[in-house]
Formats: structure tokens, C-alpha cells, sequence
């Protein structure tokens, strides 16, 4: 339930930034909003009392939208989630939106773990090696360094794992030896 909720808000708001040609801009807004209210348990105490009324809670959500410089649609919104009581929300709300930006843009976000840090030339190659397999989509990389891997790289879209690893391919013999293919 609470991912349909989530989704029907972000479908809302993505709907009405599209038509303002402010979806990214939204976007980099509600993630802060997103990320602030993670991060600051008073602001969270605030929208998750009951007993505070709509009109106080969306006053702090527009103070939220003036911090972080968002625009009105941002103010509204946020203050919206807030007088209905969904603030908590939000970090959902910005991963669904986040999505329909990126499906939007014919963009796809992963992860990749790597044994040490990719050179410019080495990321770019990757990400176009995984554009193809994503039928000519952009390829958004999160990168993290694995000290326990012994080289390559694992990559992570979804629910696609593509495994470049050394400890991959050595697993793989492992499993051809055993079964007597080697």
C-alpha cells in the first residue's frame, strides 16, 4: 500500500513539473526535501504529531520548500504532503518520482562494485557496454570500491547482475571442474 501511495503522489507531481518543464529541477528539490527529513528528527516530529494542525505543519513545509530554494510547486507540494499527514512519505515519493524522471529520459540507475576505482575511460566503457544491453538507454552509475574483490567488477540495473569480476570467472571454473566440464 504504502508504494501505491508513494507512486500516485510522484505520478501527481512528476505530471504537473512536466508541464511547467521543471521535472529535474522538482526532482533535485524533493530529493533534498527527502534527504532533510531523514536526516533531521525535530522536522520529522513535527509533520508525525497528530495534534499539530494542517495549517502549522504546511508553514514549516513551506519554510522546508524556502530553505532548500524550491520553487511554488515544491512549496505546494510539499506542504500538501505535509497537511495530509504523508511527510513520512517522502523518501518514497522521491524514489518514484526519481523513476518516472529517469524513464522519462530513457535513463536506467545501477550500482557497480569495482576492485579499484575506474578510470574516466574505463567508466564511460562500461556504461556504454550497458546502455546496449539496455536497449540504447542511458546508464547511470553509482560506483563503490570492494576491497574484497579480487578485480573486475559486479554491476547491478535492476534486477540484472552482471558479473565482471575475477571471483566471478573463478567461481565459474570452480563449477566447471566439479561437474567435470573443465
Amino acid at each position: 500500500m504504502t508504494a501505491g501511495v508513494d507512486r500516485s503522489y510522484a505520478k501527481a507531481l512528476f505530471s504537473l513539473a512536466q508541464e511547467l518543464a521543471q521535472a529535474d529541477a522538482v526532482g533535485r528539490g524533493l530529493d533534498a526535501a527527502a534527504a532533510l527529513f531523514a536526516n533531521e528528527p525535530a522536522l520529522r516530529a513535527v509533520f508525525g504529531r497528530p495534534w499539530i494542525t494542517g495549517a502549522v505543519k504546511r508553514n514549516a513545509a513551506a519554510e522546508v520548500a524556502a530553505r532548500l530554494e524550491g520553487g511554488p510547486l515544491l512549496r505546494d507540494f510539499l506542504a500538501l504532503v505535509a497537511a495530509r499527514g504523508r511527510a513520512e512519505h517522502l523518501p518514497g515519493i522521491a524514489a518514484a518520482y526519481r523513476e518516472l524522471v529517469d524513464a522519462a529520459a530513457r535513463r536506467v540507475r545501477g550500482r557497480v562494485r569495482t576492485a579499484i576505482v575506474l578510470a574516466d575511460g574505463e567508466r564511460m566503457a562500461l556504461a556504454g557496454r550497458l546502455s546496449r544491453v539496455f536497449g540504447g538507454k542511458q546508464v547511470v552509475l553509482e560506483e563503490a570500491v570492494d576491497g574484497a574483490l579480487l578485480g573486475g567488477f559486479v554491476a547491478e540495473i535492476g534486477s540484472l547482475l552482471v558479473d565482471g569480476s575475477l571471483d566471478g570467472q573463478l567461481a565459474a571454473l570452480r563449477e566447471r571442474l566439479v561437474r567435470g566440464q573443465g
